[in-house]
């Protein structure tokens, strides 16, 4: 459905400048009035008509002053109405035109961005369905014909078709795991063991983890203090960099190298994960971290990457108060760039040394 236009000011709406709606009501009492003695009073004194005539006339042309305003005034509460209407039945396309700068104005303003917000959350809604429902049929498809073939006998149970199984099992295990911690980031219910941890013990286990899962991808590590700490939950920044990292792999070609760096900055502590890829669109960066999103749908979703890694990154350093977004890198590659807050105490030793 077309939305309606959204116009800075039209003619029926003489009483938009006004910031307040009292003021408005109060304009059209007096304005009513002072219209219904002049017409009494030009009536009487100047045509000369019976005092009963002109005062029905009075009335009259008081009653289509006050339509006329009254009708511009209420516009924007007739609109409201339907689209709430129309937007009760699933279509939220609906918007209404905000001219005036009193209450209602500014409720047209809110209401159209509610509504915004409605149609953005539907479309994640139907998005995550979709995108659930063809990850999780891609691995059980891939189970079904491989027991079929085993049943059948077409396949015999040797090691490389129980490795083909377990993968596929595996594929599922880590959808699911991701599906209900993002689940667990969005309702707020993962606590967070904040506290003064050093950065570059972190950075060194997500870097070997990753690097006995790739070890076709050489993977560089800088961080300019080994001291360096930030505050927060240090198995979820881990979490954050590995999934970072796991998402550079993904994307980059046989032969290259990962770089993760840290250092302190202005804002806190600045951690960098850059790979050499074909980095990330200008039209993608917007919705890189939007769930089950993915640049190159088709790699991805071939190499078991389900699109979740990311949105995963942001809840996880929103919650810390940071920050996380992507760069550019010349001539190719993506930088990813995540700020945290900077510790205001010391780490223990031991959490330095482990």
């Amino acid at each position: 459905m077309t939305r309606r236009p959204q116009v800075p000011h039209v003619p029926d709406r003489p009483l938009d400048q006004l910031t307040s709606i009292k003021v408005k009501l109060a304009s059209l009492i007096v304005g009513a009035v002072a219209i219904t003695v002049f017409v009494f009073w030009f009536g009487v004194r100047i045509l000369h008509v019976w005092p009963s005539v002109a005062g029905i006339v009075a009335a009259v042309v008081a009653l289509v002053f006050v339509r006329r305003l009254a009708r511009g005034m209420t516009s924007p509460l007739r609109e409201m109405a339907e689209a709430a209407q129309a937007m009760a039945k699933g279509d939220y396309d609906q918007r209404v035109t905000a001219t005036s700068n009193d209450e209602v104005g500014r409720l047209a303003v809110a209401f159209n961005q509610m509504a915004a917000e409605l149609a953005e959350t539907d479309r994640v809604r139907r998005d995550l369905v979709a995108n659930v429902s063809h990850e999780l049929r891609t691995p059980l498809t891939a189970l079904q014909a491989t027991l079929e073939n085993l049943i059948d006998g077409v396949a015999t149970a040797d090691h490389r078709t129980l490795q083909t199984m377990l993968t596929q099992v595996e594929r599922l295990g880590r959808l699911v795991a991701q599906l209900l911690d993002l689940s667990r980031l969005e309702a707020g219910t993962v606590p967070l063991d904040r506290q003064a941890f050093a950065v570059a013990p972190v950075l060194a286990h997500a870097v070997r983890e990753q690097e006995l899962s790739a070890p076709g991808i050489e993977i560089v590590m800088d961080v300019d203090d080994q001291g360096l700490a930030a505050d927060g939950d240090p198995e979820r920044i881990h979490q954050v960099v590995a999934n970072l990292l796991e998402n550079a792999v993904r994307h980059s070609p046989a032969g290259a190298a990962v770089q993760v760096r840290a250092r302190r900055s202005d804002s806190g502590v600045t951690i960098e994960v850059v790979d050499e890829g074909p980095g990330i669109a200008a039209d993608d960066v917007a919705r890189v971290f939007e769930r089950f999103y993915r640049a190159d749908s088709a790699r991805a979703s071939s190499d078991g990457g389900a699109g979740l890694g990311l949105a995963i990154a942001r809840w996880i350093v929103d919650l810390h108060g940071g920050e996380i977004h992507p760069e550019p890198c010349v001539p190719h590659g993506c930088r990813m760039v995540v700020t945290l807050p900077r510790a205001t105490t010391v780490p223990e030793p031991e959490e330095i040394t482990t």
